[in-house]
């Protein structure tokens, strides 16, 4: 099945209500607990940069995981960060930044970064090398890369049984979403293309029937 581009963005304020009070418990649970056992050092001190943040459960997540570190969060929908800023603990305002840009012409606070994490974005982009693109030009010797997202189903039925076996519980506007980033995902094939295209050196991993987990040290 050939990849269907979604939009980019999600800027509609509907569609980011709703995608800010969905249920990802244990998606995003999940994400920072591969991402914490594979970094494995909890009193990690220095600064993170997450890419595609949303409405910031990552994020949040990242720093209580973390409680020494700091973050620097970037999305180009403001809906979604003013989402985020809304429910920001005062607690956390001194070490999470959210940023509002697109990659990879976002400026950032900082030339390089620690640790470089994204969850669910690749398959939003038109183009994926602006992912890569991004991790190179604000990774250094050292930087750990941990980055999940979904998988491309082999056809539209299973596209759709997943959606029905993962979303069912879900408003109407989530299922939709859902189907359409399936259908935006990459292979892993497609993947390991594009990380030799950017010449990184990264390992791919299959976590689920609809995730990838990809992590590497540049």
């Amino acid at each position: 099945m050939k990849r269907v581009l979604e939009p980019e963005l999600m800027v509609d304020e509907h569609q980011v209500i709703a995608y800010a009070q969905a249920d990802f418990e244990i998606p995003h649970q999940d994400f920072i607990n591969r991402l914490s056992a594979w970094i494995n050092e909890p009193n990690f001190s220095g600064t993170a940069l997450d890419l595609g943040c949303g409405p910031g459960d990552i994020s949040f997540r990242f720093a209580k995981a973390f409680p020494l570190s700091t973050l620097h969060a970037v999305d180009g929908s403001q809906p979604m960060l003013n989402v985020a800023l809304a429910t920001l603990n005062p607690d956390l305002h001194t070490r999470v930044d959210f940023i509002h840009g697109l990659l990879p012409d976002v400026i950032l606070p900082q030339s390089d970064y620690d640790i470089i994490f994204s969850n669910s974005l690749l398959h939003h982009l038109p183009e994926s090398q602006v992912l890569w693109k991004t991790i190179k030009n604000y990774a250094r010797s050292g930087t750990r890369i941990i980055i999940m997202d979904l998988l491309r189903p082999a056809d539209l039925i299973v596209a759709q049984k997943m959606v029905k076996d993962y979303a069912a519980n879900e408003p109407k506007i989530l299922q939709r979403d859902f189907y359409h980033s399936l259908l935006a995902a990459f292979s892993l094939e497609e993947i390991s293309t594009q990380l030799a295209q950017a010449d990184l050196k990264l390992h791919v991993e299959q976590i689920s029937d609809r995730h990838v987990f990809i992590t590497g040290v540049i």
